[in-house]
């Protein structure tokens, strides 16, 4: 064997056993993590003053993992996990409140439409500080649902605090059936037609349909459309596209972004019978109009589809995947960031309306979403960084409640203004 190849062989063997001791130092430095939390595991389950069991350990773990990475990831439960089922469809028993943690807080987001904590007087901005007696500190988004859900008739004790006051005050709530119906609609004005979509489940897009159909199959003209999304939380991110697809004949809809570039997603509208792609549209936002109801804000606002009135909206622009495990529990994950169709990402930023206009109702949740006071995305602990409910009076007559819902609804009010006077229509294809 000649010297050079005794000298390349011997180069060989050093590479190939440098290789392998770094290979074997990235091993080590990924398994010591995982080694330290083995000798935490092993000093809590022998020292700690009770007994806890190791699957009781390694749950409080994984909730305490997810939990620092963002405010919208979190482990779930078996019974966690049929309870996200349950929200997306049917029907449930629990008194009508969509919630959220903010600084360790259980608060109220908005109170669901003519449900038992709506008729309490529940508001958006309320702070939960029990729940059956029991300190709300600390707990869990989850397990704080599952206290406040149970049987039909079964009453539930609440202890709260309204935004503004330092006195708790106590609710006894019966639970109902909550039905997740979602979209509701109303003539404002001859030939105009107020839809409010108050959250996304399965059924959002047939929903929709009825209601417009509904409307035209009883010989009334359409003349133009309101889309109210005020205080809607969010939902399903393939009703978002199908109810921003049910307005637009073409153009992008929303892009989705993970951490490769093999989970971006881009979705297009596509042309559909019965689409109302012509009708002249305004969308009335706010503080609370969160994920699905700002991909289709962006939507609309960014293909020249509509104008947006209220206030700026919440500003969560991420994706959630939940990812069930084996022994039917499973994980709600953030996967991946949203961007509207003009490639900008809301997340923590929220959708700027074209006419800001604040609510000027006293009667609104203005503790929450009073200038200067909103509760938003960016609000959130650990948020990721940027990469209307309406009542009417109980009159008989319906151009009573109308004009009553006009007179205390300024926000509405300019909607109708505008798309009777300034509409916006789908562009010729």
């Amino acid at each position: 064997m000649s010297r050079i190849t005794k000298a390349g062989l011997a180069l060989l063997v050093v590479a190939l056993l440098l290789t392998a001791g770094l290979a074997l130092a990235q091993q080590e430095d990924r398994f010591g993590p995982l080694k330290r939390f083995s000798q935490v595991l092993d000093l809590v389950e022998t020292n700690y003053v009770k007994n806890v069991t190791r699957q009781e350990l390694i749950d409080g773990a994984i909730v305490g993992m997810l939990q620092q990475l963002d405010p919208h990831s979190s482990f779930l439960t078996k019974e966690d996990f049929k309870e996200m089922q349950v929200s997306t469809s049917g029907e449930f028993s629990g008194i009508g409140i969509e919630i959220s943690v903010e600084n360790g807080r259980i608060t109220v987001i908005s109170p669901i439409d003519d449900t038992p904590a709506d008729k309490a007087g529940l508001k958006a901005g309320d702070i939960l500080v029990e729940i059956e007696g029991q300190s709300t500190q600390d707990m869990s988004l989850m397990d704080a649902v599952q206290r406040i859900r149970g049987p039909k008739g079964k009453p539930v004790s609440l202890t709260v605090v309204h935004k503004g006051s330092n006195k708790p005050e106590k609710y006894r709530i019966v639970r109902d059936a909550i039905p997740i119906i979602s979209v509701k609609g109303t003539e404002i004005d001859p030939g105009y037609l107020l839809v409010r979509i108050t959250r996304f489940n399965e059924n959002t897009t047939v929903e929709l349909r009825d209601v417009v159909a509904n409307h035209t199959k009883s010989g009334k003209a359409l003349k133009g459309i309101i889309l109210d999304m005020r205080n809607n939380p969010g939902g399903l991110l393939d009703q978002a596209v199908s109810v921003s697809n049910f307005f637009l004949p073409k153009g992008r809809i929303v892009t989705i972004k993970g951490k490769r570039d093999e989970q971006r997603k881009d979705f297009d509208a596509k042309k559909a019978a019965g689409v109302e792609s012509n009708i002249p549209l305004t969308v009335l936002i706010n503080a609370g109009s969160a994920s699905a109801s700002e991909i289709v804000a962006g939507a609309l606002q960014d293909n020249k589809r509509a104008l947006l009135v209220g206030d700026k909206t919440f500003g969560k622009g991420s994706v959630q995947t939940v990812i069930p495990l084996n022994d039917g529990s499973g994980i709600k994950l953030t996967t991946a960031l949203y961007y509207t169709p003009s490639g900008r990402s809301i997340q923590a930023e929220g959708i700027e309306p074209d006419f800001k206009v604040p609510l000027q109702d006293g009667d609104k949740e203005k503790d929450l979403f009073a200038q200067g006071h909103q509760v938003r995305e960016r609000d959130l602990s650990r948020h990721l960084d940027n990469l209307a409910r309406k009542k009417q009076s109980d009159g008989s007559d319906p151009k009573v409640k109308i004009k009553e819902l006009l007179d205390k609804d300024n926000q509405l009010k300019l909607a109708l203004e505008l798309i009777k006077y300034a509409p916006v229509a789908s562009a010729a294809e």
